[in-house]
């Protein structure tokens, strides 16, 4: 089995609503998801991959998570959501806890969709933690 893998970052505040800790509160990170994607033969070109297309749909991925704030849906008020956006704070709403663990899997099914052969994602939220998801 042949294994490529490539990363990428970004930076996004978030918080656990109704967390018994300090992630209760807002806080941000500097992201980084890596990605391997695997094949059992090479392609035409003798790769698993070109990595110019891994990486390009993964950076799009993070580009789109970069610079904001992640929450999950309907954990702040609405009165609280508006004034998020009347400041011009840019908001994404996931509809899971934006938890490490949670976000590797997301990127997985979210490259995998893409049309790449996913075997693992990590996410770090810190240099030092990470999770995993692999199938």
């Amino acid at each position: 089995m042949y294994t490529v893998k490539t990363k990428e970052c970004f930076d996004a505040a978030h918080f656990l609503a109704g967390y018994d800790g300090k992630c209760s509160n807002l806080h941000g990170h500097r992201w980084q998801v890596e990605v391997e994607v695997q094949a059992q033969e090479l392609d035409a070109g003798e790769m698993v991959v070109d990595f110019t297309r891994l990486k390009k749909d993964l950076k799009q991925l993070a580009e789109e998570l970069d610079h904001c704030m992640i929450i999950e849906e309907g954990s702040l008020h609405e009165n609280t959501m508006q004034a998020l956006k009347s400041e011009r704070f840019r908001v994404v709403e996931v509809p899971f806890r934006p938890t490490a663990e949670r976000f590797a899997k997301y990127f997985f099914e979210k490259m995998s969709s893409m049309g790449h052969a996913v075997k693992k994602t990590v996410v770090y939220e810190t240099p030092n933690n990470c999770a995993a998801y692999e199938k």
